[in-house]
Formats: structure tokens, sequence, C-alpha cells
């Protein structure tokens, strides 16, 4: 396992309180996790944000550091907490800790044991003593460095945004957004108001729908633990989960790049430059 778990790609100065983060976009694969799968070095992929820190590349150009995991998410899980852990695949947890949300008896815990459609990852338990080295080889720093950024935008700017950068499945937009309309392609979540003032999330929505995606709020990904951990807009720190069709950008069955991925890329890059006040003659958010 390489050390750090994740990359930090700082801009040449930060103009903006705005800090991105992709953390379900790592793909460095321990031989060891993949020796103890059920799963080929493909499908083990399926629950991936892939190429999520590729699209959103050019936010230190626009002022913003991005910090991106480098660790895959069905490794250990940075968008949970270090006690959701699953008795189902842990050995010695019993039913404390978290409690058994339904991330947890979903087999999305912070150790996952399920990737996309329910596929077990493992074959058999993992020892409790590999959890907690996963925790603290993994996690622990990820949120250490992700926590840091975030203390030195609001130190120099007077609040704090994080955009917490994911992809979502196709398939669960189609199972989760019944009824009439168009299917979202981009989803903003701050836990109903309760992670990000109204004035970030109106600013991201609009950036998103001049670039003509369809956007939706908190439907149906309204935020998990990132967002619940370190929104508090009361004291000028906000976060808003930002999910994206994976369709838009990528062939989802060989978890490939299609050939729209740098229409893409190029239309949130506008979209970044647009939310960081980045543009000529705009104002970092902070300054509104």
């Amino acid at each position: 396992m390489r050390n750090p778990p994740y990359t930090v790609t700082l801009p040449p100065a930060r103009t903006t309180p705005m800090v991105f983060a992709s953390p379900h976009s790592g793909r460095d694969y321990p031989w060891e996790m993949l020796n103890r799968s059920h799963l080929d070095a493909h499908q083990i992929r399926s629950s991936e944000d892939a190429y999520v820190d590729l699209l959103f590349q050019s936010a230190p150009d626009a002022g913003a550091p991005l910090i991106a995991g480098r660790v895959p998410r069905a490794y250990v899980d940075f968008n949970r907490g270090s006690d959701e852990l699953d008795p189902a695949l842990i050995e010695g947890i019993g039913k404390g800790g978290a409690g058994l949300n339904p991330r947890i008896t979903s087999g999305l815990g912070v150790i996952p044991r399920v990737v996309a459609g329910g596929r077990a990852i493992y074959r058999g338990k993992l020892g409790r003593d590999e959890a907690e080295r996963r925790i603290a080889t993994c996690w622990r720093p990820y949120h250490a460095r992700l926590a840091g950024l975030l203390d030195e935008a609001q130190a120099q700017f007077g609040e704090a945004v994080l955009i917490d950068c994911h992809s979502m499945p196709h398939e669960a937009i189609e199972s989760l957004c019944r009824g009439p309309g168009a299917l979202p392609e981009v989803v903003l979540g701050d836990r109903y108001g309760t992670a990000a003032a109204t004035r970030v999330v109106d600013r991201i929505e609009a950036a998103f729908a001049a670039e003509g995606f369809r956007v939706t709020r908190n439907k149906p990904f309204a935020g998990a633990y990132v967002a619940q951990a370190y929104g508090a807009p009361e004291n000028n720190r906000h976060v808003v989960q930002i999910e994206i069709d994976r369709a838009l950008y990528l062939n989802e069955r060989l978890v490939r790049p299609n050939a729209n991925f740098l229409e893409v890329q190029t239309r949130i890059a506008r979209v970044v430059t647009a939310i960081t006040g980045a543009a000529q003659g705009d104002v970092p958010l902070a300054a509104e």
C-alpha cells in the first residue's frame, strides 16, 4: 500500500474558499485484497467512482486544492465513519458502535463487504486487526489532510466550502428516480440544507445548469458521512456532494472513459471556473 493513501494537488495560489475532493476514484487495488476476493480485477471496480478525479482536475487551475483517494472505495470508504464496521464482514464486531445503519446492513460500511449489485468481495471474514489497520493507515490520514485543507481555507477566507465529487451508476438513477420527467444528470446533496447554506448550493446549481446539465437536489442522494461530519453552515463550513451520472462520461461495463469524456470534462472545467470565481471579473464565494 502506498503512503499516503491520497493525492493532493495544490494551486499556485489559493484564491477561493473551495476545496475539491474525490474520495471514491482511487484505483490502486492492493494485491492482498485481490488475492482474497471472489472478484477479478475488473469486477471489483464496479463501485469505483471511476475517473471523477480527472473530471475535476482543473480545480487547482481555478485556485482550489484537489484531494483524491488513491486507495479504492472497495478497500476502505472515506465517505463512511470510522466506526461503521460491518459485523457480517469483520470478526469480533458486535452490534454496538455505529449501530446497524442502512449503509452497514447493505454491506457498505467503512470496510465494504460488497460492490455494486450486492456482489460479495471476500471469501470469509476479515480480522478486526485488519480493519483497524486499514482505518489507521488510510482513513485517518485522508481525513486529517482533508480537515487541514478546510481549516486553511477558513483561516484565509473566513469560510470553507467542500465540493465532494462522486458519480452515480445510471442504473441506480433509473431505479430510484421514477416518475415523469427526464432523469437527473447531476444531483447536489446538502442534506436538505443542513450541510451548506442555500446561497452556496444555488451558485453551484446555476453553474451546472448553465452548462446544460439536468440538476436536482438531494434526491436520490442527499450526502453521506462527509457531508454530515464536515457540513456546519452556521460555522461557515459548507459541504455540497456532487453526483454525476456515470453514463455521461463512462463505459460502465468496461469501466473506461467513453467517447464523451473530454466533452464532459471540459464542461465541468467551466463549472469549476464559475463556482470558484476564477472567471475574469468574478469574486470568490466568501466575498459575496
